[in-house]
């Protein structure tokens, strides 16, 4: 009897060994829900997602945000921003980017899906002393409401340079833009032509921009495919300059058929002072057929010798526990 106590303990243990072992990576998705479009950050030693809310569009009229610790546990802050707060946003409330200036936080966001420069909508910006909200209407309308260079005013991203400059970069229906931020965010300063819209369309370009600094060298990744196809990817160029010329290296995140589908829509995640990457995505259960039904994922990502991007493994497991110092 006394042996079998002992080996029921002893099995109990293993178990719960396994179980802390299974514990110490987040797992993906890494909250639970139909989230997409996430941008990840860090804000006060903290980790912080900021995701479009996955729906019809008609429902999609309020963001969410989740904070973690460790990348592991991740706290929901509900309803960060909704449209009771930006009156002319109505629905499709899209892909936000956030960034902190001056102890403020400015969320930048696309709302309405316009389809001609006749249609209210466009990409606003929202502010808050809190990175968790809630976040009011900056400006009372669009920061853009028209479409410059063929491109939608959608999927924008805040960007600041080594010199402090802050950028947009933005644009669906396969055109990108770059504008200059003027320093209260209220509009744009010209570029030296005079002109405000640049477009920095590189090959295959459908949407999602997101740019990071690595050894000096500019990195400006976009979404590729069809958002509620299989195809949907992330690709990547490299410039000595936040305007390129980007001439496309190549497809660096994309579906696993043993895994999901429909990888994309993604950001970056830089641990301060180190050479440690994570990519931030959203990507489709391979049990689901709906368009919106994508979740949140975050997944490592690393560099090879000549400072290419290795091609991304997206996994089940997710990253292990990271801190912040």
């Amino acid at each position: 009897m006394k042996t079998s106590i002992l080996s029921i303990a002893l099995l109990l243990c293993g178990l719960s060994s396994s179980a802390q072992t299974i514990q110490r990576t987040a797992g993906n998705p890494v909250f639970p829900g139909w989230y997409a479009d996430p941008e990840g950050i860090i804000f006060n030693k903290r980790f912080y997602i900021y995701p479009t809310f996955s729906a019809p569009y008609e429902k999609q009229v309020f963001l969410d945000a989740f904070s973690s610790e460790d990348m592991i546990t991740w706290k929901k802050h509900p309803a960060i921003l909704d449209t009771a707060a930006i009156k002319w946003a109505k629905r499709a409330v899209w892909a936000p980017s956030i960034i902190e200036k001056d102890k403020k936080y400015y969320l930048f966001f696309g709302a309405n899906d316009i389809q001609n420069d006749r249609e209210k909508g466009g990409i606003g910006v929202a502010v808050s002393d809190s990175p968790e909200g809630p976040f009011k209407d900056h400006l009372g309308k669009p920061l853009i409401d028209k479409f410059h260079n063929g491109a939608q005013p959608i999927d924008q991203f805040v960007f600041k340079d080594k010199d402090g400059q802050h950028y947009l970069f933005y644009g669906g229906w396969k055109h990108c833009n770059v504008a200059k931020l003027n320093k209260d965010f209220t509009g744009f300063i010209p570029f030296e032509d005079g002109t405000i819209f640049r477009e920095i369309t590189p090959e295959n370009y459908v949407e999602g921009p997101f740019m990071f600094i690595r050894n000096g060298k500019y990195y400006f990744m976009w979404s590729e495919g069809g958002w509620t196809g299989p195809n949907y990817s992330v690709a990547y160029a490299v410039a000595d300059s936040p305007f390129g010329p980007f001439k496309r290296v190549g497809k660096i995140l994309q579906q696993d058929p043993q895994v999901a589908r429909g990888a994309g829509h993604h950001s970056v995640i830089q641990v301060p002072g180190k050479d440690q990457w994570f990519i931030v995505y959203h990507r489709r259960p391979l049990t689901e057929t709906d368009g919106n039904h994508r979740e949140t994922c975050i997944d490592i990502m690393t560099f090879n010798d000549k400072g290419e991007i290795n091609p991304v493994k997206i996994t089940k497991e997710g990253v292990g526990p990271v801190t912040l110092k």
